[in-house]
């Protein structure tokens, strides 16, 4: 049931949002320059991963057939774990993304590293919170 739960999240609304989200990105800040890098990947960190976070959680709560509260409780436990580690592998990925990848394979690039990036989210979604 995880395995579906977590593929669905990505084909329904990670990849969509990601793709409409990094491409918005890229049209808004164009080019490969040094501060156009780091300003892409300051919003995507401080902006676009804990909105990711919130989609994620919010997803496998609804998926689950769990409560709003189990779901805010789940928010306030592991939100800040999942922001720092998304810190830890999308700040590098990211840098070389923006810098090195053309526009029309960073979808692609994103989602292969996101292979390994969920594996951290499947356990983290999966763990449970006492509740408050």
């Amino acid at each position: 049931m995880r395995t579906i739960r977590l593929g669905t999240f990505g084909f329904l609304i990670h990849g969509t949002t990601g793709h409409y989200f990094y491409g918005m990105l890229d049209s808004k800040l164009p080019g490969t320059k040094p501060v156009t890098v780091a300003t892409k990947v300051a919003i995507d960190q401080t902006l676009w991963n804990p909105i990711f976070g919130c989609m994620f959680f919010g997803y496998l709560n609804l998926m689950e057939g769990k409560s709003f509260q189990t779901y805010t409780n789940k928010l306030k436990a592991d939100l800040p774990t999942a922001v720092m580690g998304s810190w830890a592998v999308w700040v590098p990925a990211h840098t070389v993304n923006f810098a090195f990848i053309p526009p029309s394979q960073r979808l692609l690039y994103i989602n292969t590293i996101q292979i390994g990036y969920n594996i951290f989210l499947s356990f983290l979604g999966n763990k449970e919170v006492k509740p408050e």
